[in-house]
């Protein structure tokens, strides 16, 4: 049932791997074997966009991070992502962003780039692999302190959700928001992981975020639909699991992790929780950093 999530996934993966020569459509079907109308056809319908347009956008969003953070040549770089001169990537950057390569690369200003497609899940492979599932134990979450310094916190704040799914599923546009965040990752605060999701409280309901951290003075720009947020400094209770399989054991370690997370009782290491004016931050990297939930604190008062 779920066979075309994972052929996409190849096609996706083919694209990505190098997009200066990527390989063409007939390519591409006969190592699927399938026709290539049959293939663009299963393309379109589970990433929303033919293949033709999803190569294009790939290639003009990472020629803007290579402008953003390179020295290196326009020329080149229109050279690099499959451009034949400079010119057409010029006329395709201000097609797609309305501003010159020169002019982003004096100025760099947040854009939606576009982001790489993923239609093959943990819940496609579970469905693929259940006949071959064995029980895998995972390690335990870890618990450690972590200080992050007063920063902001650049994105969306939902009061009417509380989880990820739910959050894109309420109005928000993932690629456009997660586009735009990538096009200003060179801003994140030193020390963090750029994209970062997470829960915070209002009026007694805890609702859920999405976003970036950066710098106290950042006074950059701020996109459109998003909100700026100033948090203090605070000590955090980071609830860790370390590097694991994204397919195969993602939603077992969220759980994990968790379930640690929202039961335990910081006490016992001195603290107690101050989620009033600070929020609760979600660190989802599987294969780099791994899975995290960091809840503030604060040291309990001395008993005189």
């Amino acid at each position: 049932m779920y066979e075309w999530n994972e052929m996409v996934q190849f096609m996706v993966d083919w694209v990505d791997g190098d997009l200066a020569t990527v390989p063409s459509l007939l390519t591409m079907s006969e190592q699927l074997g399938y026709s290539p109308y049959y293939c663009t056809k299963q393309f379109h319908s589970l990433t929303g966009m033919t293949l033709r347009d999803y190569i294009w956008q790939r290639r003009i969003s990472r020629a803007a991070l290579e402008l953003r953070d390179t020295d290196a040549r326009i020329l080149d770089i229109a050279v690099k992502f499959g451009f034949s001169s400079q010119e057409a990537l010029t006329r395709a950057f201000v097609k797609a962003f309305k501003i010159t390569p020169y002019a982003y690369r004096k100025a760099p200003r947040p854009i939606p780039l576009a982001i790489r497609s993923e239609v093959f899940s943990p819940y496609h492979y579970l469905i693929k692999e259940r006949d071959k599932m064995r029980q895998v134990h995972l390690q335990e979450a870890e618990i450690k302190i972590e200080r992050i310094p007063a920063h902001k916190f650049i994105g969306i704040w939902d009061v009417e959700v509380s989880d990820y799914g739910q959050f894109w599923g309420n109005g928000h546009d993932c690629d456009e928001v997660s586009g735009t965040l990538e096009s200003m990752s060179h801003h994140t605060l030193p020390g963090q992981l750029g994209q970062t999701a997470g829960w915070f409280y209002q009026n007694g309901q805890k609702g859920y975020l999405y976003g970036i951290p950066v710098a106290e003075d950042y006074n950059g720009e701020i996109p459109e639909g998003m909100q700026v947020r100033e948090i203090p400094e605070s000590e955090y209770l980071v609830f860790f699991h370390p590097p694991f399989d994204y397919l195969k054991d993602n939603g077992e370690v969220m759980r994990t992790v968790e379930q640690v997370a929202w039961s335990y009782n910081p006490e016992s290491m001195g603290y107690q929780w101050d989620e009033d004016s600070k929020q609760d931050y979600q660190r989802h990297f599987p294969e780099g950093y791994g899975y995290a939930v960091l809840r503030p604190v604060k040291k309990l008062p001395i008993e005189e």
